[in-house]
């Protein structure tokens, strides 16, 4: 089965395409035949944060031109290509996105129908103005192309990035155990939930307040580094590791960390650092500090959930997904201490932490194969989707 995946969740504009059989378990196999990414952190470090009508403009000049990277890329056959008499309703379709709509409609008529089986799209969660621009695309692709969509959850895609191998030509899943726990760290997201076999989840814990992802923006913010943030602090974090092996000059909360739930805060720490640096020049030292006991303070509060959590539900797996999945302290933490306890640790690859299309169209597939298809007038972007839904 030949799955196109379309993600456009945030400020990553992003189209793969795949090849895969078999089903969850030893039997699957996949190959990438296309995939290709733009991202828009250097249009957006100017506002220290992700402008959601700039992510959704941006989404819209772009998403074609990937889509013609990818098909290139996959050199597949083309057969007829669409009617004419689609053209208007795959126009209207795309009313609210006029470039979108002018570049797929000389695409559409300057190239046929690729063989592909099914589109898979991220209807949620994410920013809703970006996240239409990529469901109206998968509609208008559907329609045009006489093929179903599948609709994804964001964070179910991260989560299934972890899990598969992709340094063979013939990619397959990791062997997992059951029950795993799954772990999203991301900017938008800190959820902990129970996989009791794959893609059934349960919720157990999230953040009450910010994201942990967040919250590392936010506090290099309030200390002048640059955007994005997480991995700034992580940088500084590290110097002062290799520098000054002994307790930290700065000390912080671990919020929730003692209580009897699995759910997270870190808009307490976030304003514990605020209380530091307000009003202050801070000297390069004592940002160096601050970020090496802000990310240590995250960590512990992560590392401490989860084992928290491993030991109620007897969870042989944890499995963390999402951007934050890419720091290196809080894997390093995690690992050391389901190690302590037998547990294993899958991780993505670096290079496949922060959204892209690959995950969308895995986790697309598995969809497929259940037959999970939505009727493109049906489908809708649910910014606030839950993982599990």
């Amino acid at each position: 089965m030949k799955i196109l995946g379309v993600e456009t969740s945030c400020d990553e504009t992003a189209v793969c395409l795949i090849e895969a059989s078999g089903t969850f378990g030893a039997d699957f196999r996949f190959r990438v035949l296309g995939n290709a990414l733009l991202s828009q952190v250097a249009i957006h470090a100017p506002y220290g944060g992700v402008f959601p009508n700039l992510a959704k403009r941006e989404h819209s000049k772009n998403l074609v031109p990937l889509l013609e990277q990818v098909l290139t890329q996959a050199n597949l056959p083309q057969c007829q290509g669409p009617s004419l008499t689609l053209m208007p309703t795959i126009t209207s379709i795309l009313e609210r996105e006029p470039e979108l709509r002018a570049q797929l409609k000389v695409f559409l008529e300057t190239r046929g129908n690729p063989s592909i089986d099914a589109i898979a799209v991220t209807h949620g969660p994410g920013l809703e103005p970006a996240l239409w621009v990529g469901v109206n695309f998968a509609k208008a692709l559907s329609l045009a192309w006489d093929i179903p969509i599948v609709p994804v959850n964001h964070l179910e895609g991260h989560l299934i990035m972890a899990m598969v191998d992709v340094g063979h030509p013939m990619s397959y899943i990791k062997s997992i155990e059951f029950p795993s726990l799954g772990l999203i760290i991301s900017g938008g997201h800190t959820e902990l939930g129970l996989i009791e076999k794959w893609p059934k989840f349960r919720m157990i814990g999230e953040t009450r307040d910010d994201a942990v992802g967040e919250a590392f923006d936010k506090v290099a913010r309030m200390m002048g580094l640059p955007y994005p943030g997480g991995p700034e602090i992580s940088r500084l974090a590290e110097i002062a590791r290799n520098t000054h092996r002994g307790p930290s000059s700065v000390s912080l909360p671990r919020p929730m960390i003692r209580e009897d739930n699995f759910d997270f805060s870190f808009s307490g720490l976030k304003t514990a650092v605020l209380r530091i640096v307000k009003d202050k020049e801070l000297s390069e030292q004592e940002k160096i500090e601050i970020a090496r006991e802000f990310e240590d303070a995250a960590a512990d509060v992560l590392v401490a959930k989860t084992i928290k959590a491993v030991e109620e539900y007897g969870a042989q797996t944890v499995i963390i997904g999402g951007g934050v999945s890419a720091n290196t302290h809080i894997k390093s933490e995690l690992k050391a201490a389901l190690e302590k306890v037998g547990v294993q640790l899958l991780v993505p690859p670096p290079e496949f932490a922060t959204d892209n299309a690959l995950m969308i169209t895995l986790a697309g597939y598995f969809r497929a194969q259940a037959k999970e298809f939505t009727a493109a007038g049906n489908l809708k972007a649910n910014g606030n989707l839950k993982l599990g839904k």
